[in-house]
């Protein structure tokens, strides 16, 4: 090999070193750019004064879950942060404990909105006086108040009874409207013993057990006893056989008046 050829050799080696570590050092240049310019994009979209939350838009179908209930629960941990630093589960903690919430999903929309999409219970029934029951028998802290105007059966139990509670109401109801009644209220005491008041103020003792014979029975027994044209004050049915009906006074009429 010639002596020039050797030193072009060495040369372009060189020249190609220089070129790498340009391209490298552009290369780092370029990285380093694009993570400050990151940077400072995730510093101004954290900053509360730059993206704040400040729409709050509700959706879903909402008959007793107010407005301003939920934004009175969406700012029950402070004032909002911004977009990027809200935590949503926190919110959605809050709104889900509000008492006709049965599911809440809350979620950031661009720039400046937190959207709440609630479902809420359907209240069956009214329990032990002062909660709701779901159509399954759920217990849930409803008013009984707010559903004043749907005439709702009142049903009342012990713990951890109300779906079989509500269920036998559905039963009840089913075979007193054969004679024409309808069910007020009803209770399972802590004898398990049952009785029924009816929408015309009828007390009816079905008792603990023999529910249904003691139901037919009385199916069976009303119109007679209807038949004596006399406003019925309650129906005893805890006997093998018959049943005692005692009947309402003057006074007991002017009493369920006032």
């Amino acid at each position: 090999m010639s002596m020039v050829n050797a030193l072009t050799r060495v040369q372009t080696v060189i020249k190609l070193d220089r070129q790498t570590g340009a391209s490298i050092a552009f290369l780092v240049g370029v990285i380093t750019l694009m993570l400050l310019g990151a940077i400072r994009v995730i510093d101004w979209m954290s900053d509360e004064q730059q993206l704040p939350l400040s729409q709050l838009v509700m959706e879903g179908d909402q008959t007793h879950v107010t407005a301003a209930q939920v934004r009175k629960a969406v700012l029950s941990g402070g004032e909002l942060k911004s977009f990027m630093l809200q935590d949503v589960n926190r919110i959605q903690a809050n709104i889900e404990a509000l008492p006709w919430v049965k599911q809440v999903a809350v979620r950031k929309q661009w720039p400046d909105t937190l959207k709440v999409h609630i479902t809420e219970y359907r209240a069956s029934a009214i329990w032990n006086g002062q909660k709701l029951l779901t159509p399954d028998g759920a217990v849930f802290n409803g008013a009984p108040q707010d559903v004043a105007d749907k005439k709702l059966v009142s049903l009342h139990g012990n713990t951890g009874t109300s779906a079989e509670v509500l269920h036998t109401s559905r039963e009840l109801e089913r075979q007193l409207q054969r004679i024409g009644l309808s069910i007020q209220a009803l209770s399972l005491n802590k004898r398990r013993s049952w009785r029924i008041v009816t929408r015309d103020g009828v007390r009816i003792e079905l008792g603990r057990k023999a529910r249904q014979e003691r139901l037919a029975r009385l199916v069976h027994l009303y119109p007679r006893i209807k038949a004596q044209n006399k406003a019925i004050a309650y129906v005893d049915l805890r006997y093998d056989t018959g049943a005692a009906v005692g009947w309402k006074t003057e006074a007991d009429d002017a009493n369920r008046q006032n």
